[in-house]
């Protein structure tokens, strides 16, 4: 009994090519030809690729399946191996699908940063680029912190900010910068590590972050901010609020 690659390809339930692959690494042994110069494959064949596709589905890299085939000793480790990264793999999914779940609940973006579908429709289109930086710059305990300063319903500074158009004139900043620095004074007290954030920011990024958003916003929204920073210091009494002059405010 014998078949043509396609048949035993059939047969083991693969394709042509990936038989070929086989074949490239060594992983099955070539076959003698018939007169006409077709290949015919036998059982044994058959049996060896059905062994290495049994292999390939536990996900065993190709470049160890030649020992695993042999039951070689280092068999038992390169499936532990493969076994955390599967681990690893189903516990993306799984929190993947919980970050669906929430998108669909909470009719958020699709791309709203991890955690923060509750708030999503709290964030305007500034606001996700900010939070998206922020879940890569800060950790996990200040991203907390942070999530709930986005679900503040009594800051409505957010519109007023991302509608700011960048030749505002001098009252329309003013009294804004006065709203926004009642805000501060508010997430301050709650929030003191936003006093000095760099213990909860990635070594070497605070400057990133801070330059990040300068290009994030117009001159009248920084200028905005940065009133909003100095009045908030005032109002302290004079202590300095998280960063010199760049906001606490987080997005609303």
């Amino acid at each position: 009994m014998s078949w043509s690659t396609r048949e035993l390809a059939d047969l083991a339930g693969t394709t042509v090519n990936t038989v070929r692959h086989y074949h490239r690494l060594g992983l099955l042994e070539e076959p003698d030809r018939r007169y006409n110069g077709y290949k015919q494959y036998e059982v044994r064949h058959l049996v060896s690729l059905l062994r290495i596709r049994r292999l390939a589905v536990l996900g065993i890299p190709l470049s160890r399946l030649g020992n695993a085939a042999d039951a070689d000793p280092g068999t038992a480790e390169v499936l532990r191996e493969v076994d955390a990264e599967l681990q690893q793999r189903i516990d993306a999914l799984h929190q993947a699908r919980a970050h669906i779940v929430a998108i669909i609940e909470h009719q958020a973006p699709a791309d709203v940063p991890a955690g923060f579908e509750a708030v999503a429709a709290r964030l305007s289109e500034s606001d996700r680029s900010i939070v998206h930086l922020m879940t890569r710059f800060y950790d996990e305990e200040a991203l907390e912190d942070i999530r709930e300063m986005s679900a503040d319903e009594s800051d409505d500074t957010g519109p007023d900010i991302e509608n700011l158009p960048a030749d505002a004139d001098e009252q329309t900043r003013q009294a804004l910068a006065e709203r926004v620095a009642a805000v501060i004074v508010k997430h301050l007290a709650n929030y003191p590590w936003l006093r000095n954030p760099a213990g909860h920011l990635s070594q070497g990024h605070q400057e990133t972050f801070g330059n990040a958003l300068t290009e994030l916003y117009n001159k009248a929204q920084l200028d905005v901010l940065v009133r909003a920073n100095k009045i908030a210091e005032q109002m302290m009494g004079g202590a300095q609020p998280a960063g010199g002059e760049r906001t606490t405010r987080t997005p609303d």
